[in-house]
């Protein structure tokens, strides 16, 4: 039975698994079959290298308290956050990797890190 590759059509010759002819043709086949979910991923793995680097950049010693008018004013996008964690007072803390921060009254922000992770 004669195999074809999947994504120029040449002739495949060699091993009766293989799907492509080469690793240009597979790197093309499956960067085209995920481009869609692809971007989407890259947008929201910015936002989150984004509001890291805000969160590190005015938390440079471990611990702050800041306005969330600054949060904004850099460009933090409160929607994105890799997890959240709840401690014993139920005060609920959410995370952009080990960068977290804490609502607080009045709009301000508890900056904290997670030095655990």
């Amino acid at each position: 039975m004669e195999r074809y590759c999947l994504e120029c059509g040449a002739k495949l010759h060699g091993r009766t698994d293989q799907k492509f002819c080469s690793d240009q043709c597979r790197n093309t086949y499956n960067n085209r079959l995920n481009k869609d979910e692809t971007a989407y991923m890259r947008n929201v793995n910015h936002a989150l290298r984004k509001n890291r680097r805000i969160l590190k950049e005015l938390n440079p010693h471990g611990k702050a308290k800041v306005k969330k008018q600054t949060l904004l004013s850099k460009g933090f996008a409160f929607k994105y956050f890799t997890h959240v964690f709840k401690n014993k007072e139920g005060k609920v803390y959410y995370f952009c990797y080990e960068q977290g921060y804490l609502p607080l009254d009045h709009d301000f922000f508890a900056l904290v890190v997670n030095r655990n992770i």
